[in-house]
């Protein structure tokens, strides 16, 4: 990574908050960078919260038809679409992202809640 590179990470690292509340138009491809760095680094932690709450899910789900939830699935779908509109970003892209996340989820679900379902001998 170059000086200006790492020098533009450091400034949205320390700007995170304020980049995320109320973005400013970036001067450089570098300055761009850093700050979708900033906001991937925002998602990683988010989706472990999320993973987090799906293991725990997999707990009160009696079967794998609970676990993959179409009803909800669409459910949830429809709210974010509707969230989107709101906050300026383009609905079928926040589809595309959840479908892919959501059926991510659910491979994951599915494996945790056979484990709390059929424990392995150990």
């Amino acid at each position: 990574m170059s000086e200006s590179a790492s020098s533009a990470q450091a400034t949205a690292l320390t700007a995170a908050p304020a980049a995320l509340a109320a973005p400013t138009a970036p001067a450089s491809l570098a300055e761009v960078r850093a700050g979708i760095d900033v906001i991937d680094s925002e998602l990683v932690r988010l989706l472990a919260q999320r993973q987090g709450l799906v293991r725990a899910a997999a707990s009160f789900k009696a079967d794998d038809r609970a676990v993959r939830a179409p009803d909800r699935v669409e459910q949830v779908i429809a709210s974010v679409r509707e969230r989107a509109l709101g906050a300026g970003l383009e609905p079928a892209v926040a589809e595309a992202v959840w479908r892919a996340m959501i059926g991510a989820f659910i491979d994951f679900e599915l494996a945790a809640h056979a484990q709390v379902t059929h424990p392995q001998p150990g």
